[in-house]
């Protein structure tokens, strides 16, 4: 199933670290970013979610819920969360799907299909590292996929998250390497008129390149 920018994100009910979960449910009023790992116990996966546990409360900050997917057993994943916040020196409070049959990697085709090594005993494929950001209204807003051997940015996706949140309130996009607090870029769909009253005394370096402080 191809999933692109704007559908739905799909439904599921899963087993989790932290229960069993119907997604839409556990979605809510939150903004979600539902990430993959190809397995437990592999070092660039323990990373991750150490690191994503440390930043916990940037994503709440955003009304953000994060929750993790990897292709083994529930059992196996809560042995795994103890190394994780042994290594990292935290404490991991978000759920972590067990996806041993890959019936929601299949649904979000996070399956890897280029690295042979990269599959279970039976040599069914593990994932690779998807991202998804989802919005309130369920539909899905970034999609990133990362190969197996590569760690996340989560700078990154953090900085996508506060340009997607921004420019939903106001009518702006962001310019490259953006970040909090810098100028964005005035909606081209805005009258000059219309700029003028919602960001007073704008910049206009081009005609069709419009400059405004940060409604940060």
């Amino acid at each position: 199933m191809v999933l692109r920018l704007g559908d739905e994100a799909p439904n599921f009910k899963a087993q989790t670290t932290e229960g069993e979960i119907d997604f839409h449910e556990f979605i809510g009023n939150s903004w979600v970013v539902l990430f993959s790992h190809p397995a437990d116990f592999t070092p660039v996966c323990t990373t991750e979610l150490g690191e994503v546990a440390r930043r916990s409360k940037e994503f709440e900050e955003r009304n953000v819920k994060v929750i993790g997917l990897s292709a083994n057993e529930l059992g196996d994943h809560h042995k795994w969360v103890k190394d994780i916040n042994e290594v990292n020196k935290v404490n991991v409070g978000f759920p972590i799907i067990a996806d041993a049959d890959r019936t929601v990697s299949t649904k979000y085709d996070m399956l890897d299909y280029q690295d042979a090594t990269n599959v279970d005993t039976k040599g069914i494929p593990f994932t690779v590292r998807s991202v998804f950001i989802i919005d309130p209204k369920k539909k899905i807003r970034l999609t990133l996929t990362y190969p197996a051997s590569t760690g996340r940015n989560f700078d990154e996706i953090i900085r996508v998250i506060d340009s997607l949140q921004l420019g939903d309130k106001h009518r702006i996009t962001t310019p490259a390497n953006w970040k909090k607090g810098d100028d964005v870029i005035i909606h081209p769909g805005v009258t000059n008129e219309d700029a003028e009253k919602l960001f007073p005394g704008y910049k206009a370096p081009l005609p069709y390149l419009r400059l405004a402080k940060s409604p940060f």
